[in-house]
């Protein structure tokens, strides 16, 4: 079977007409480490195989260096003559860019504007370094996004879940949208908060996974250190991880498999995931993702999950609160 003619399953967000698909293509350097040709071609690929969501999550922010993967983006769609409403566009904003007059509009408004496009579907909110944060405000200004059509649905980004526990309260008492999902770090080496009890609570409160750093930034299927920017390293447990990719390595050559599928596929057997985002440097990458999909009903969730149990390196090591 050729990966384009594999089909992604659909998934619900927040209401039966806003179906995300249950991969979802992007990071913050997705498109400025590849090749432009080859990057249409992917992203064309993609959609092909219903992987229609992009993630473009870069600041938005005037005081902060920005990449460029957001403005090649914009270049791709143009080349790939994607209409917008082909695709599902995931921004990311910063709560260090929060306006006290006009919230998160102007930060967004810039982002858009680098991408080229008039709305997102989805803003996830960056991590939360501010514990004098007024959480009202945060949930007020991003139903004021809703209500002038600049999104659809809203997200966090590793936030605890006492915080998302509070966005919850506020949202309900506001009667606006709360939280429809949270961005976290999950994986066969990471899953001492989302598997823990405090988000068990929240996934039953309606909150819905989306598996961020599937593959450690590389870490867990590569030989050689990463030479990429990484995301956080909670518990410090990164060298340990690095020491376990050999043992990924054999596990998923006794399923016939490579270790990036079984990361992706891994992600996948959590009751509330939603979507999964993944990384891509090459098209071969966007092919190993599809494949992914089919392993879960080829070797079975619990069978999966057991297989990869010792390479859960954060248990007793990371609160599963989050931070």
């Amino acid at each position: 079977m050729t990966t384009t003619s594999i089909q992604i399953p659909k998934n619900t967000l927040v209401a039966p007409e806003f179906q995300i698909p249950a991969l979802s293509l992007g990071s913050w350097n997705t498109y400025d480490r590849m090749d432009f040709h080859e990057a249409v071609s992917m992203v064309q690929k993609a959609l092909a195989s219903g992987v229609n969501m992009f993630d473009i999550g870069v600041y938005g922010q005037r005081t902060q260096k920005i990449p460029t993967s957001d403005i090649i983006f914009s270049a791709i769609v143009r080349a790939a003559k994607l209409r917008r409403e082909d695709y599902i566009l995931s921004e990311k904003l910063w709560l260090e860019g929060f306006d006290d007059d006009q919230g998160f509009r102007p930060q967004l408004e810039r982002a858009l504007f680098r991408v080229g496009t008039d709305h997102a579907d989805i803003v996830v909110l960056g991590d939360v370094r501010d514990n004098q944060i007024e959480m009202r405000d945060l949930v007020l200004a991003v139903a004021d996004l809703k209500s002038r059509g600049l999104i659809r649905a809203w997200g966090v980004n590793n936030w605890s879940a006492s915080n998302i526990a509070a966005l919850f309260d506020i949202a309900a008492a506001e009667n606006v949208d709360p939280p429809a999902m949270a961005q976290l770090k999950y994986s066969p080496a990471r899953r001492a908060i989302v598997d823990g009890a405090p988000f068990k609570a929240l996934f039953e409160r309606g909150l819905k996974l989306q598996a961020s750093d599937v593959m450690e930034g590389g870490v867990l299927v590569k030989d050689a250190p990463s030479d990429r920017m990484i995301g956080q390293d909670p518990g410090g447990i990164r060298e340990k991880i690095a020491a376990s990719a050999k043992t990924l390595r054999r596990i998923a050559d006794e399923f016939g498999t490579t270790p990036a599928q079984l990361c992706i596929a891994f992600t996948m057997t959590h009751d509330h995931i939603v979507n999964t985002l993944f990384g891509a440097s090459k098209a071969a990458h966007l092919a190993e993702a599809l494949r992914a999909v089919e392993l879960v009903d080829r070797i079975g969730k619990a069978k999966l999950r057991g297989a990869l149990e010792p390479l859960w390196a954060d248990q007793g090591v990371v609160d599963p609160k989050g931070p």
